[in-house]
């Protein structure tokens, strides 16, 4: 869950893991450490239907989730092209 400064900046302040409730890194509002960030705007074929709903979940309790799929994510290395 993300929290913003009020005002025109809407400076980033807080990251909170939606799983387990620790505060994630953040220097000056830039995070410092990986967040799996998810958003969905629910549609017509849902019992949520317009509804949107975003969470951050930090890597650890990513790695604990991911454990428990049937099927798991699809992993591709990045390269980086200097």
């Amino acid at each position: 869950m993300r929290k913003y400064q009020r005002g025109r900046d809407k400076k980033l302040t807080e990251i909170v893991c939606n799983c387990c409730g620790r505060k994630l890194a953040l220097s000056d509002g830039i995070l410092t450490e990986a967040v799996c960030r998810i958003e969905v705007e629910w549609g017509y074929f849902s019992e949520k239907d317009g509804e949107i709903h975003c969470l951050d979940i930090c890597e650890e309790c990513y790695d604990k989730l991911i454990q428990n799929f049937a099927v798991p994510p699809k992993i591709e290395s990045q390269v980086e092209i200097f």
